[in-house]
């Protein structure tokens, strides 16, 4: 491809509202551009970054034993009620309705759709199991669209779904699939790491992440620092390793703690260490409302008491349902004498003489005993803090960032049993299909290599997914010995197997240099002015000093170096 000829509009400076490294970059080297929050155009550089990643993710998958499919982006209404999706999803699902006023979402997921037309085929324990994926346009309402590609409300993503006979054949697939991420994560050169997630919106039993290492990442990654032990902070467990304080439970006592709402204040006005109060939250659940209790110290873990009680939806409970079911406001809140489900934290069954709200107005107890004063259900309610001991006994827990680039969920019959699809099992019974979900963002992935290969003068694209192989300049576009030797290297190499970035252009040498930086190829050549004497320069962007290489040296200099890049 002659640089002439490509669209490619790099940028000088740095947009003004590109947090992210990657979207800087991006923006900058005339990979992309915004149309609207979270909507981008992929130029032609990045249309063959993704074209190589989406190869990539094929290759694997196909080797794994997946199909591929196309489904519409567009799904009616009725399938995401089967299921009741279509108001628990929340407003992320884009709905529309046609001129009929027949009412549709943009594909935010597909397991709906998948299900519906599997369920009329797939009816026979024989036909099973089947593997399908697609590689498409996903669409979801972010409420704060940021970071470029990473959180954006139009995006690329490989989604996949197999369908099973018996639990023991989804969890063959299941490994199956982790195996395929792994090698397709390597392949594409990101630096990541599976971890144990929840399965959110989706729903399952099961369920882990992939993520790329970087500090801009969303995500918290809890790992040991002994072990291959790692999670996503809201699944990380807390091991139960308190033991009941060794103190004499004095008699409850209310007391006035005025205007104090916090735990800092009330530990401030009674002169008591946080770790010596329990913190009171109200959650609502389609359940009901529900206390959670932490010690002070900590912070109640959502995810892990939805995943316990088993919710469909979890939120904060109001001011006003707080004050209807137990008169009184956050920041006197306390479980003594509340008339509502209450579970607890392990840490909070270890204390003795404990401070908690009194559900009055300016008042909290002191010496509330746990196991005298109030009844509960104890769990691992809290996210975990680095230093905490690794859930596996190895080792410490330390903490990093992660971008997620890809999930794979066992569903199980969360979506068949909703959507009746079921299959005749070997004694003719009709049975519901066992289902697996995996998805990779796919433009994600771009923006995460990004993230992790880069210097300050640009992108430094890992060879794989590199938009060509080797960037061939003219230093002088001018000069005709420059051109003509570099016309003669730019065809040599085509002809070889290589993929040709020839920067012809009459700019200053500056300019060309800068570009080829900020864009990143594995290789570079430059033809300068020892061309008339046979002579060009070689040098890899990672790192490379340029090296003097004889022309008829060349070819064979170019597949050394590249041979070794990564």
């Amino acid at each position: 491809m002659k640089q002439s000829k490509l669209f490619m509009p790099t940028l000088r400076e740095v947009p003004s509202d590109a947090e992210a490294v990657s979207h800087q970059l991006l923006l900058r080297a005339g990979f992309m551009r915004q149309n609207a929050a979270g909507i981008y155009s992929y130029l032609p550089l990045a249309k063959r970054v993704l074209g190589k990643i989406e190869t990539i993710v094929r290759q694997e998958m196909e080797a794994a034993g997946a199909q591929e499919l196309l489904m519409p982006a567009i799904q009616p209404a009725e399938l995401w009620e089967e299921t009741g999706r279509w108001d628990i999803y929340g407003p992320e699902l884009m709905r529309l309705t046609d001129r009929h006023d027949r009412r549709f979402a943009l594909g935010a997921t597909h397991e709906e759709l998948i299900t519906s037309i599997v369920r009329d085929e797939l009816n026979s324990y024989k036909k099973l199991p089947v593997n399908l994926f697609q590689i498409q346009m996903k669409y979801r309402d972010e409420r704060r669209p940021r970071f470029g590609l990473l959180r954006g409300r139009e995006f690329i993503m490989k989604d996949a779904y197999s369908f099973h006979a018996t639990q023991e054949s989804l969890e063959d697939e299941y490994q199956n699939m982790f195996d395929a991420y792994t090698k397709i994560f390597t392949r594409v050169g990101l630096e990541f790491r599976p971890v144990v997630a929840d399965s959110g919106a989706i729903g399952g039993s099961g369920t882990h992440e992939f993520h790329a290492l970087a500090a801009i990442g969303e995500d918290t990654i809890v790992y040991s620092d002994q072990s291959d032990y790692a999670a996503n902070l809201e699944m990380a467990e807390s091991v139960d390793a308190y033991t009941k304080q060794n103190q004499t439970p004095e008699a409850l006592e209310e007391v006035h703690t005025g205007e104090a709402k916090t735990i800092e204040a009330v530990s401030e006005v009674l002169g008591l260490p946080a770790v010596e109060s329990i913190k009171t939250v109200i959650f609502k659940t389609e359940q009901g409302l529900v206390m959670a209790l932490v010690r002070g110290d900590h912070e109640v873990n959502d995810i892990k008491l939805k995943n316990y009680l088993g919710a469909l939806d979890i939120t904060m409970a109001s001011d006003e349902e707080i004050e209807q079911a137990l008169h009184s406001t956050p920041g006197t809140l306390g479980p003594i004498g509340a008339e509502m489900k209450i579970v607890a934290d392990y840490a909070v069954r270890a204390l003795t003489n404990a401070v908690c709200g009194a559900n009055k107005s300016e008042t909290h107890y002191v010496h509330v005993d746990p196991s005298r004063d109030f009844e509960a259900e104890y769990t691992d309610l809290r996210f975990v803090e680095e230093g905490d001991v690794s859930p596996d006994g190895a080792g410490h827990v330390k903490f990093a960032r992660g971008i997620e680039v890809g999930q794979v969920f066992k569903l199980g019959t969360r979506y068949s049993e909703g959507m009746n699809a079921t299959f005749l099992d070997e004694g003719g019974k009709a049975q519901p299909l066992i289902m697996g979900c995996y998805g990779i963002g796919v433009s994600r992935t771009l923006s995460a290599v990004v993230e992790q290969h880069y210097d300050e003068r640009g992108i430094i694209w890992p060879k794989a997914i590199a938009p060509f192989d080797v960037h061939l300049i003219a230093v002088n576009g001018k000069n005709a010995d420059q051109m003509q030797v570099a016309e003669t290297v730019y065809q040599e190499l085509t002809d070889a197997g290589f993929s040709v970035l020839f920067d012809d252009r009459k700019e200053r040498a500056g300019v060309k240099f800068a570009d080829a930086d900020l864009i990143g190829l594995p290789v570079r050549i430059n033809v300068g002015k020892k061309a008339p004497e046979g002579i060009v320069e070689l040098k890899a962007r990672r790192g490379g000093e340029a090296e003097e290489i004889e022309q008829t040296n060349l070819l064979e200099a170019v597949r050394s170096l590249y041979e070794g890049l990564e």
